[in-house]
């Protein structure tokens, strides 16, 4: 790893604090990068969802490795700070596989990745988890491993027990090598409050319209708080609200507060 890039990756996991939690808008493309760039972000997160509809794939494990692979690397080479990859379950069938995925990320110049547990058995994850590690160790790359447990935003198992399924599956990823902890669909104060009280690393959550403000989430231990898909999402609807616009009354209104040619086609033009 060179000296710059375990400089970025030393800041990325600085970065993790309840006192002034990581927030990360996810990007999709290099324009939505630099974009959240220059409104200030400290890092930049990419949404696999967001980068797989862009790419005409998908969510869900279905874009092919080389095209993720690809994106990240053009992430990474259009901003000045760091990059964590969203890649999914790992796009691949089996944790050798997963270990080429992040051979291909760390190649690529990200400092990080999330890797989700989905609807996998948590031993399956672990084993993906460990094989990232070992292949990060390998490279002597200080790769910050974020595991996603997605027992509360698919709604898995009993939800009298969900919370204690969630934990063992935290305490399980971490011993494989997590360096983090992930539990997107949970806001509530005292279901996060039992998260950080239960898990010995960095809490990440994801945040959308109705949550808690970053400041609070902070307040009750959280370290790192995401959009996910979210930024994406609103962007598509701002392409269909014109569109329906344009199509339906022959307005123009909905396009109104868009980020002014120039400035937008400067952030392009930006050497970093």
């Amino acid at each position: 790893m060179t000296t710059s890039r375990l400089d970025s990756a030393i800041l990325f996991r600085s970065l993790h604090t309840s006192t002034a939690p990581l927030a990360l808008a996810n990007a999709w493309d290099v324009a939505s990068a630099r974009v959240i760039e220059a409104a200030g972000a400290p890092a930049i997160a990419t949404t696999s969802a967001g980068v797989a509809w862009s790419l005409g794939s998908p969510d869900g494990d279905l874009l092919a490795r080389d095209r993720a692979l690809e994106l990240i690397a053009r992430i990474v080479g259009a901003v000045a700070v760091p990059v964590t990859a969203d890649i999914e379950g790992g796009y691949a069938t089996d944790a050798a596989g997963v270990a080429e995925t992040v051979a291909g990320v760390l190649a690529a110049g990200a400092v990080g990745v999330n890797i989700e547990d989905g609807t996998r058995p948590p031993a399956e994850l672990a084993t993906r988890l460990a094989a990232a590690r070992q292949t990060a160790d390998r490279a002597g790359a200080d790769l910050f491993l974020n595991a996603r447990i997605d027992t509360f935003l698919f709604g898995l198992g009993d939800p009298d027990t969900r919370l204690k399924e969630t934990l063992a599956r935290a305490h399980l990823y971490v011993d494989a090598g997590a360096d983090g902890i992930f539990v997107p669909g949970v806001t509530d104060p005292a279901t996060i409050t039992a998260l950080v009280r239960d898990v010995s690393v960095p809490l990440n959550v994801m945040a959308g319209p109705g949550a808690p403000s970053v400041a609070e989430l902070g307040a009750l231990g959280v370290a790192r708080v995401s959009l996910g898909s979210g930024v994406a999402q609103a962007a598509y609807a701002v392409a269909r609200h014109a569109a329906q616009e344009l199509f339906g009354t022959g307005g123009y209104d909905s396009i109104a507060e868009g980020i002014a040619f120039p400035e937008l086609n400067a952030l392009m033009s930006e050497p970093h």
